[in-house]
């Protein structure tokens, strides 16, 4: 078949562009309900950064300004590099190696200590490694959309 004779691929979202979308949608809510009283509790001990803040998304993990601003940022991130199937991978695969870098780190510092600056608590520990591997391993889904890869 020529060129201009191959059948019309159906403009869509490949399936790592769409579980990037998703999690960059989860990191953007994140990022809110850290700055939502009741959502996160001690909300009047909410501090910009440090392991002084005791506030706590969801009564669990601890947060500050600045751990909320990453989650933001991260959810634009993910958004923004969803609309392209590289980007997407890009996206989870880098993504998911900070997240793993930073569950590392957490296991290395002392959280009273001034290193703990974003902050961090075993919870958030637990759930860095879990983020971060299954951002990785996501990052491995089809960068082709369904249609795309039956038109070949």
């Amino acid at each position: 078949m020529s060129v201009t004779n191959r059948p019309r691929v159906r403009a869509g979202r490949s399936p790592v562009q769409i579980v990037a979308l998703i999690v960059g949608v989860v990191f953007l809510l994140v990022g809110v309900a850290g700055f939502i009283p009741g959502l996160t509790t001690n909300y009047d001990a909410l501090q910009m950064a440090g392991h002084e803040s005791e506030a706590m998304l969801l009564g669990v993990f601890q947060v500050s300004i600045l751990h909320n601003i990453v989650h933001l940022l991260f959810g634009v991130a993910g958004i923004a590099m969803s609309r392209s199937a590289g980007g997407a991978r890009a996206f989870l695969l880098v993504g998911g190696l900070i997240y793993l870098a930073l569950f590392v780190y957490g296991l290395l510092i002392d959280h009273g200590s001034p290193a703990n600056f974003v902050p961090l608590n075993d919870a958030d520990n637990w759930l860095h490694l879990g983020l971060g591997a299954a951002m990785v391993g996501l990052s491995f889904l089809p960068r082709l959309t369904p249609s795309a890869e039956t038109a070949h």
